[in-house]
């Protein structure tokens, strides 16, 4: 969400600053010195919290959650390793993970990756869900309770 409303605030702040826009004329936007000031502000407070939102993860349900762990240890594991150090897929932990993009990893999860033996866990799977899982492997996963 933060990225389509950074995209969005660009292109509109372009549209408005590329058109013929002046004091007093009537439907036409105009940009004075405070009304910048305050999108680079709002620019800036969207861009820098988005990392802070998207490790932040979904309070889910203590049985889901066992649930999510449970699959992530098993299912996942059986080509990640059951430890989550890697195996036929790559390591999953914090270390191997820092300079991933939460949401590529996240749409991994959902989508797969074609041609790999990734497959898609969207089915199965929220959006949250997956937030979560992220979320969880980059603080280094829970091991499953018994």
């Amino acid at each position: 969400m933060q990225h389509t409303l950074t995209q969005h605030l660009r292109r509109r702040f372009l549209e408005f600053s590329l058109s013929d826009a002046r004091p007093g004329r009537e439907g036409a936007f105009f940009l004075t010195g405070a009304g910048i000031g305050w999108i680079v502000l709002l620019m800036g407070v969207v861009v820098f919290s988005a990392p802070a939102l998207a490790r932040e993860p979904l309070a889910l349900p203590t049985e889901r959650a066992r649930e999510l762990v449970r699959m992530v240890r098993q299912d996942c594991g059986s080509c990640h390793g059951l430890t989550l150090r890697g195996g036929l897929g790559p390591a999953l932990l914090p270390e191997t993970l820092r300079d991933k993009p939460p949401d590529g990893l996240k749409y991994t999860i959902l989508l797969g990756r074609p041609g790999t033996a990734m497959p898609p866990w969207q089915p199965f799977l929220s959006e949250a869900e997956a937030d979560w899982i992220v979320a969880q492997l980059l603080r280094g996963f829970p091991e499953e309770s018994k």
